[in-house]
């Protein structure tokens, strides 16, 4: 069995209560992950990215929570190498892991079953054209949630906020 290295960098606030990141985000507040290379650009596949930065965006602004750093990765064209779909799954399942709580994921491409995943863990993937600067990924987010958010956007808010309701504050409790 193939188990991925995985390294977890968190930013830490002078006041530990003004934010907890193992919180879900509520009334009109998520958190997204971004395949990144580079921590500047989305420019990364799903399964080829080395790291997601995840970042939390509200109508009053984004900021960083965190980067999620994977030892492993499928190289840029999807090709997961020679370890069969056991170790292509082994790439996938951490991957899903340490994005759970994010609400969206921005990625140069994601293939069927790994996106399939990806929404089976309430997960949007959005797939960019072309490299798009983080800061402008985050404006857009921002500008949605100010404005009138398409429906596929409403409906992830809205599951997030009955999802919050339901856990009676026990955030990251199994639903």
């Amino acid at each position: 069995m193939n188990t991925a290295s995985v390294r977890r960098l968190r930013l830490v606030e002078p006041d530990p209560a003004a934010h907890d990141a193992s919180t879900k985000p509520a009334g009109g507040r998520m958190k997204i992950a971004i395949a990144t290379q580079d921590l500047k650009s989305v420019d990364a596949h799903f399964a080829g990215a080395r790291t997601f930065a995840i970042y939390e965006v509200s109508t009053e602004g984004s900021r960083m929570l965190e980067a999620i750093r994977f030892e492993q990765a499928s190289d840029q064209d999807g090709n997961h190498g020679d370890d069969g779909p056991s170790g292509q799954d082994d790439r996938i399942a951490p991957r899903i892991d340490a994005l759970r709580g994010c609400q969206l994921l921005f990625v140069r491409a994601i293939g069927g079953p790994a996106a399939a995943r990806v929404v089976n863990a309430r997960i949007h993937p959005i797939k960019v054209a072309t490299d798009e600067p983080i800061g402008d990924v985050l404006g857009r987010v921002q500008a949605m949630l100010k404005g009138n958010p398409p429906p596929w956007l409403r409906k992830i808010l809205r599951q997030e906020e009955e999802a919050g309701a339901d856990s009676d504050g026990l955030a990251g409790a199994p639903a």
